[in-house]
């Protein structure tokens, strides 16, 4: 049910600035705004037309609190499908505080979180889909995320899976008119056209549900785990990434005794990568719990790139690297690891033929060779890293889920459609079929917020911020 209640919000940060938005929305929000703004034209607002601005001031009892302009959207054409009321006022916290505390008084209430949006789902000005992209869109803090979240608000996602439920509901029509002349034994659905449709259903939902694997870590960022031995330069290769002193750099070996963590943005890509202690045999208490959390690091990790340095390499048996190298990916072979070798500007020329055979005897196939210090090869890591996110579905503008509900609700779809194949092959009676396929359609009805109830909102919109 559609709170009938006018709600209060700060729309903007809190904090100080040069502006602050205050937003009200309900069906009484332009009349209990016009009880405390005084146009300059001395017009009064309920009588002016939707999406108009309107300068005047915030007064009360002839206290006057603020000039504001104040923005005008009446429902249905507003956010959230109601009246829209937004005071732009200047961003003192106090004046903020006030103007929102006069409010309250005028008989407004505080919105909770994600409120607005909650109520632009209920008027069916967005689907629920669209709803969790406007939560992604203000979280978004790359060009990846950013264009994910823009093409899911838009309704690529939601639209595709509207789509699929409208068809395959067409035919769950038919099959529930069979029901009703079962003992005529007649078929209104051409089972090879129903077959045909759910093979394209299965087809789209599989690439629907691949595309979760790149889509989790554009939006979330992929932690990539920079992993050694002490003193090979781990420290000094985080800077150089990061163009910025961010790691403290030390001769002593095991400078590092926790994880440093820091995000960099390589072609609209979020990476987050996690300085880790040096991996080595110590007694330090302190040192050997850091290494521990390397391992834990390494494990949540994504991409691990394992540092060598040059001149340990040329010096000491190859097959010492190599062993460490077969250590890690047996350890974790799902994830792509990297063999950098790093101090190649302290090298020679002689040293550097003999690099090359040592590395050819090692012969790992993802080997660089950099100098973290003078930030040579850095740019051939960051193509590399860049190689491990499949952004082909982002440049061709295809739908890439990100969210986790959705993945879900998918994977439970995709498990129906089977079912639903299965029967037909198997020669099922209608009636059976037909409960497959209300289980899909329903799990289709989840994505999209046709099939709801109060925990499951409860659960999306807690996660808004108050003023959206």
């Amino acid at each position: 049910m559609i709170s009938q209640e006018t709600i209060v919000a700060l729309a903007t940060p809190s904090g100080a600035g040069a502006i602050a938005v205050i937003r009200l929305s309900g069906k009484d929000a332009i009349a209990l705004a016009a009880e405390v703004f005084q146009s300059v034209s001395g017009k009064s607002i309920a009588t002016q037309k939707t999406h108009t601005i309107h300068l005047g001031h915030i007064v009360d009892q002839g206290k006057v609190y603020d000039q504001v302009l104040l923005s005008l959207f009446k429902g249905p054409n507003s956010y959230t499908g109601e009246n829209v009321v937004e005071i732009s006022c200047h961003g003192s916290t106090f004046i903020q505080q006030q103007i929102i505390q006069l409010l309250l008084r005028k008989g407004a209430r505080m919105a909770q979180a994600g409120e607005f949006t909650l109520r632009a789902f209920l008027n069916a000005k967005l689907d629920l889909s669209q709803a969790e992209a406007v939560a992604d869109l203000i979280a978004s803090d790359n060009e990846a995320s950013h264009q994910i979240a823009m093409q899911q608000m838009r309704g690529g996602f939601s639209n595709q899976i509207a789509k699929l439920r409208e068809e395959l509901l067409n035919f769950a029509s038919l099959i529930e008119l069979e029901l009703d002349f079962a003992e005529e034994d007649v078929e209104f659905a051409d089972r090879t056209a129903f077959y045909q449709l759910l093979e394209r259903i299965e087809f789209v939902l599989k690439r629907l549900i691949d595309s979760f694997a790149v889509g989790n870590v554009i939006k979330n960022g992929i932690p990539v785990a920079i992993v050694g031995e002490p003193n090979v330069g781990k420290s000094t290769l985080l800077n150089a990434l990061l163009n910025e002193e961010r790691a403290i750099v030390s001769d002593i070996a095991g400078t590092t005794r926790d994880t440093i963590e820091d995000e960099l943005v390589i072609e609209g890509i979020g990476f987050r990568f996690i300085d880790t202690a040096g991996i080595r045999e110590t007694k330090d208490v302190v040192e050997s719990i850091g290494i521990q959390k390397t391992f834990e690091k390494i494990e949540q990790a994504q991409v691990v790139l394992f540092l060598i340095d040059s001149l340990q390499l040329i010096i000491e048996n190859e097959n010492k690297f190599k062993i460490e190298i077969e250590k890690i990916k047996n350890k974790f072979p799902q994830k792509p690891l990297v063999m950098i070798i790093n101090k190649i500007d302290f090298l020679n020329e002689e040293q550097r033929v003999l690099l090359l055979e040592k590395l050819s005897i090692i012969n790992y196939p993802l080997s660089i060779t950099i100098s973290a210090k003078q930030k040579v090869g850095i740019d051939e890591l960051k193509n590399t890293l860049l190689s491990f996110v499949n952004t082909g579905a982002l440049r061709n503008n295809e739908t890439i889920v990100t969210n986790t509900r959705h993945y879900d609700s998918l994977l439970k779809a995709l498990e129906e459609i089977q079912k639903v194949k299965w029967g037909l092959d198997s020669h099922l009676s209608s009636d059976l079929i037909a409960i497959d396929i209300k289980q899909a359609l329903y799990y289709f009805g989840e994505i999209t917020g046709e099939v709801t109830n109060d925990e499951l909102l409860g659960n999306i919109f807690a996660n808004f911020c108050i003023g959206k």
